[in-house]
């Protein structure tokens, strides 16, 4: 498997029908016939998409991710040259390479006046536009509702709509959340202000574009910027009419409370990357560089007296780690777990167990502009640190009522599927804050799904109290989830 940054797929690279009315979902005419080309990038660790729009050898890009490579790279093998980058909005979730694209290729950045960017660019509102060529325009449009400085943009082609950049506005299937930039302490930032304006921008704005326009989203299924999201990349108008919840005949009030019902805390990161990105983010290899590498048996009195992340498999943790050390094995999305439980203002030491992995880290957490926070990479070998306790099933199923069982499941997924009767569901983005509530007079049990939020939670509990009991169920949940069904 290739470990780079982004695990960046160009999606597939979409050339679509003839410009205009009547023009159809998703084609395969020829460039010269559409006079354009579009591409879509993926990072799918952060449900992320981001897009190269190719014309005469000229390419826009739209919310381009941290490492600007891929965009490099496909540039070069269209012999093409990057002449602008487009910012829907000042994004939360993610790091943008806007500044660094514009000072590698000189081209020119495009954000709303509402961002309060403080890099070079030029306004992008609605009146203005974006003439790539004779025949192919982008339009900005005001859409707020996600954040107070969302843009969204409509390429035409020969003067008729024939797709729409949505930003976190609008999509597959839901809309971006307007709760994310409550922290900011403006007035124009509450989030039912923010859903108020997104009903509208939905109404106003999108419901009234015609069918055929293809609808690209800067998120996909499983972003923490979204809700109802679908697993699709792209869609159509006619598509999201149908089958997008906000698109339906509802009241603005009804919209408001669905839009604003049930939502997962806000990251500890999201408000750090709002501020980054209106400020534009160190090129990303120089600010890798300055990083220093140091094996466990030295950097062992340091560590002791730091806050830890390691990296490593929850099996490879529980054997030997660091005292208080939180442990957030790798896998897809494991930048958004470090993220949610990590401060910004926190540095920290990352844990790994080689040089690879340890860059791959790095990378990974350049994605949410974390790197400069981590005081040292520390590779673990085969110290001898601190073990967890194993998990003692036959003692926990002679008497499950002596244990305090923590089921760190959505709420939504313990609702759908109890495991344990009593359980106490606190999902895992939520922990944190209830952690002191935790009893210490038994043995508390921890589990998930398949055992890899649960390694997270009883890390962090130890963590926070080390004199506590905690058993990882890990991944023997599945023999409990078995017996019930």
């Amino acid at each position: 498997m290739n470990r780079r940054l982004f695990i960046q797929r160009s999606a597939i690279l979409w050339t679509l029908a003839s410009a205009g009315e009547g023009a159809s979902c998703f084609g395969n005419t020829t460039k010269k016939e559409s006079g354009y080309t579009v591409k879509q990038f993926e990072d799918e660790g952060l449900a992320q998409f981001s897009y190269a729009i190719l014309v005469d050898k000229k390419i826009v890009l739209v919310d381009p991710a941290r490492d600007p490579r891929p965009y490099y790279n496909y540039a070069k093998e269209q012999g093409a040259k990057i002449i602008a980058v487009v910012e829907t909005h000042s994004h939360a979730d993610f790091v943008s390479s806007h500044l660094e694209i514009h000072r590698d290729n000189h081209a020119t950045i495009y954000a709303s006046k509402l961002v309060g960017a403080l890099y070079p660019h030029q306004t992008f509102d609605a009146g203005d536009s974006l003439k790539i060529s004779d025949r192919v325009v982008l339009h900005a449009i005001n859409t707020p509702g996600h954040s107070p400085d969302s843009i969204s943009v409509l390429l035409k082609v020969d003067g008729g709509d024939v797709a729409i950049f949505s930003g976190d506005a609008v999509l597959i299937g839901g809309v971006g959340r307007p709760d994310l930039r409550e922290y900011s302490g403006e007035q124009a930032t509450k989030r039912e202000k923010l859903a108020r304006q997104l009903y509208h921008t939905v109404h106003n704005v999108y419901a009234r574009l015609a069918d055929h326009v293809v609808l690209y989203p800067a998120h996909g299924g499983g972003s923490l910027c979204g809700n109802a999201l679908k697993g699709a990349k792209q869609s159509t108008i006619a598509e999201e009419r149908r089958h997008n919840f906000a698109f339906q005949e509802k009241s603005e009030e009804a919209f408001v409370r669905q839009v604003l019902n049930d939502k997962p805390p806000v990251p500890a990161y999201f408000p750090y990357d709002v501020a980054l990105n209106r400020q534009g983010a160190t090129a990303l290899q120089s600010s890798l560089v300055d990083i220093s590498w140091i094996s466990a048996r030295e950097a062992s009195t340091q560590v002791l007296q730091s806050k830890v992340v390691d990296t490593r498999p929850a099996a490879q943790f529980q054997q030997s780690h660091f005292p208080q050390a939180i442990n957030i094995p790798e896998r897809s999305k494991s930048e958004s777990w470090l993220g949610t439980f990590v401060a910004p203002e926190d540095s920290f030491y990352l844990v790994v167990d080689t040089k690879e992995q340890g860059q791959f880290q790095l990378e990974k957490l350049a994605k949410i502009g974390y790197e400069q926070f981590v005081k040292g990479v520390v590779l673990y070998g085969d110290f001898a640190g601190q073990q967890s306790a194993a998990f003692d099933q036959a003692a926990f199923e002679r008497k499950p009522q002596d244990y305090f069982i923590v089921d760190v499941r959505t709420t939504e997924e313990a609702k759908a599927g109890p495991i344990f009767k009593g359980a106490h569901n606190i999902p895992l983005a939520e922990l944190k804050q209830h952690i002191s509530e935790l009893p210490l007079d038994k043995p508390i049990v921890v589990h998930c799904a398949s055992g890899y939020r649960s390694a997270i939670a009883s890390s962090l509990i130890h963590a926070a109290v080390p004199n506590a009991q905690v058993w990882d169920l890990g991944d023997h949940i599945k023999a409990y989830k078995s017996a019930i069904h």
